[in-house]
């Protein structure tokens, strides 16, 4: 996650509270989608943004997971994402996304 997008989800949290927001990624593989969502829950571990030692707990979630999947209109997932749906490792995604929130989501 670049340090633009650090700075814009810690504002968020400060401005309405980490309890109120969840994050939705969209990485292509499942360690870029853990690197952000370990990023967003427990600090930023390259330790190189204004997430460096700031841990939100956010709620993440990968836009392919199930529980969004379920949140999108069929139609718009279907034209937006299922094309790459197909392509993408989608089992390693929701492996990688679940340990994270089991281990740091606080929400």
């Amino acid at each position: 996650m670049d340090l633009e997008n650090q700075k814009r989800v810690k504002e968020f949290a400060d401005e309405y509270g980490a309890e109120n927001l969840v994050v939705v990624l969209g990485a292509a593989e499942g360690e870029a989608a853990g690197l952000a969502a370990e990023t967003v829950t427990a600090g930023d571990p390259t330790f190189a943004g204004p997430l460096t030692g700031v841990q939100l707990g956010l709620q993440v979630y990968h836009v392919c997971e199930p529980e969004m999947k379920e949140e999108f209109d069929e139609a718009v997932y279907d034209e937006q994402i299922s094309m790459m749906e197909m392509v993408l490792d989608v089992d390693d995604i929701i492996n990688e996304m679940t340990d994270i929130r089991e281990q740091y989501c606080k929400f």
